[in-house]
Parts: structure tokens; C-alpha cells; sequence
């Protein structure tokens, strides 16, 4: 028990984890990853709240009650741990590229969704297109398609 506890606290995995909710890790560490998008800039409203959900349903073709249940113990495990590359880690390693490209555009969605893009949000953006191996190019392309959604210049 204690060497499990070692663990997850070493490699960032929760106790919260996909496992406990039924869902795969994938999506839990999509999720993780959307959720700290959102609170990036310090404060969580509505407007990414509500971005979060519809984009987790959306993509894991779940009603609002899981996709609020998914997001909600995102949360949780965001607010205990400040790991992203678990996360990022099994995002790459489970997705193909576009898949993984689709993933940066919702992430985009989340950090736009107030209509601002905060100076930790572009840095984060940076780091985990990094992280999940998607070039700046199709970073920038994949903001733009989100800003054309979202109804928004760029």
C-alpha cells in the first residue's frame, strides 16, 4: 500500500484515477489535460466549464451526466497534483497524430472559451503540443480552426 502510494505519487497517476470511474485512462487523461487548460489562468468560469463538458461528450460520445462526472473528477485530480506529463504522456502514446492534433484544437477551445488568451495558457498551449508531439505549425492551424468555432479572430 505505502509503495502503490510512492508510486503514484512519483509517476503523478491518481488514486482518482479512469480506473475508479469506469473510464479508460485516455479519457481521463484528456480530461486532466482540458481542466488544467481551463484553469491555467487562475480562475475556472462557466464559459470553460461548459466548453470542457460538451468537448468531452462530444469526443467520447458521452451523455452530460459522465461527460460532468469525467470533468468533475478531472478536477479533483488536477487540485492534488501539478503533473501534466502523465497525462500528456498517455495521450501520445494512445492516440495517432490526428487524433492527437484534434486534441490541441479543443485545448485551444478551453483556453478561448472566456475570449482570452492569458500569457499561461499560451504557455501551456506551447508545452503540451510539445508533449504530445504536434508541431507549432499544426498548433497554429489547429488555434485557428478553434478561434473560427468559437467565432473569434485570430
Amino acid at each position: 500500500m505505502v509503495l502503490e502510494r510512492l508510486k503514484n505519487a512519483l509517476f503523478g497517476e491518481s488514486e482518482n484515477n479512469a480506473a475508479d470511474g469506469g473510464d479508460d485512462k485516455l479519457e481521463f487523461a484528456a480530461a486532466a489535460l482540458l481542466v488544467e487548460a481551463g484553469n491555467m489562468d487562475g480562475r475556472m468560469d462557466d464559459a470553460e466549464l461548459e466548453s470542457i463538458q460538451r468537448l468531452l461528450a462530444r469526443r467520447f460520445d458521452h451523455d452530460e451526466t459522465r461527460a460532468a462526472d469525467l470533468m468533475e473528477r478531472a478536477r479533483n485530480a488536477m487540485t492534488d497534483s501539478v503533473q501534466l506529463y502523465p497525462y500528456a504522456r498517455q495521450v501520445k502514446d494512445s492516440l495517432d497524430h490526428d487524433a492527437r492534433v484534434e486534441l490541441l484544437e479543443m485545448l485551444w477551445e478551453v483556453v478561448y472559451a472566456d475570449g482570452v488568451l492569458d500569457d499561461y495558457e499560451a504557455n501551456l498551449m506551447r508545452r503540451l503540443a510539445g508533449l504530445i508531439h504536434v508541431p507549432d505549425r499544426e498548433s497554429g492551424l489547429a488555434r485557428k480552426r478553434a478561434l473560427a468555432r468559437l467565432g473569434l479572430e485570430g
